[in-house]
């Protein structure tokens, strides 16, 4: 499994490994991010995926510095073969719904089967923040409760 997040050069290491691994295992998850950790570490339960991307789109949103409540992750598993796109999503979703109900306000996923990721290895770009998050009520408490 080749394992990519927004720590870039931290994890060079494993995207060179040609076998399998456990990410869990892999890497000493940062104390700094336990949102992007536990949404590593649970996606990688779930689905063991042959290859997984998680990145903290924080910075690009109208949230305080060190937020971590807007992400994006790409996940290549075969457990996503013969399921729809919703289907897929849905699964993800139910693996980080205490996340999601809790401390990340915005969720962008890719689901892919190895297929899929073999005939197109690209990751999808977000869109610019239009300050969404600036009217929802809810977000003071979400960060705090990922503090």
């Amino acid at each position: 499994m080749a394992v990519r997040n927004s720590h870039g050069p931290m994890l060079a290491s494993i995207l060179r490994c040609s076998r399998p691994i456990r990410f869990a295992r892999a890497v000493h998850m940062d104390p700094a991010r336990p949102v992007e950790g536990a949404i590593t570490s649970k996606l990688t339960a779930a689905f063991q995926p042959e290859h997984l991307e998680v990145s903290n789109e924080s910075h690009a949103h109208a949230v305080p510095p060190g937020s971590e409540s807007h992400f994006r992750v790409l996940v290549v598993s075969e457990r996503f073969s013969g399921l729809s796109p919703l289907q897929r999503h849905r699964l993800v979703n139910e693996a980080l719904k205490e996340e999601l109900s809790t401390r990340v306000h915005a969720l962008a996923i890719q689901a892919k089967t190895p297929e899929q990721w073999r005939l197109d290895p690209n990751v999808a770009k977000s869109p610019p923040c239009m300050g969404g998050s600036r009217g929802d009520v809810t977000m003071e408490d979400k960060l705090k409760a990922g503090q």
